[in-house]
This record gives C-alpha cells, sequence and structure tokens, in this order.
C-alpha cells in the first residue's frame, strides 16, 4: 500500500525545528581591556580569579 509522502505538515515541522538554532554567545566589554570577553569568564590574558598573569616576554 502506497503511503504519503509528507505524514506531517510542513508548518508543525517548521515550528517544532524553530528552537534548534544555535544561540549567539552573550558578550559583554571587558573592563580591563576594553574588548569584548563572554560573560562570566576571566577574559584576556588573566587567570581564573581574574589576575593579570605575568607574560614570561619580560
Amino acid at each position: 500500500m502506497a503511503l504519503p509522502k509528507r505524514r506531517t505538515p510542513k508548518s508543525k515541522t517548521n515550528s517544532r525545528r524553530a528552537h534548534d538554532r544555535v544561540a549567539v554567545p552573550n558578550l559583554v566589554r571587558d573592563p580591563a581591556t576594553g574588548g569584548f570577553k563572554v560573560n562570566h569568564t576571566a577574559g584576556g590574558a588573566r587567570d581564573r580569579k581574574g589576575r593579570v598573569i605575568a607574560s614570561d616576554a619580560d
């Protein structure tokens, strides 16, 4: 017995897929460097507590 090409309507399929997109990360301005960083992270050249990491080039 033949089956229909699609059993569910396109609108139902598209509404189910409406939340499957990739989310844009929440970026905030880093006051130390002036650039942007991901929220709730240390940012730039800093350790996990937010202290500046001394560069080895000095």
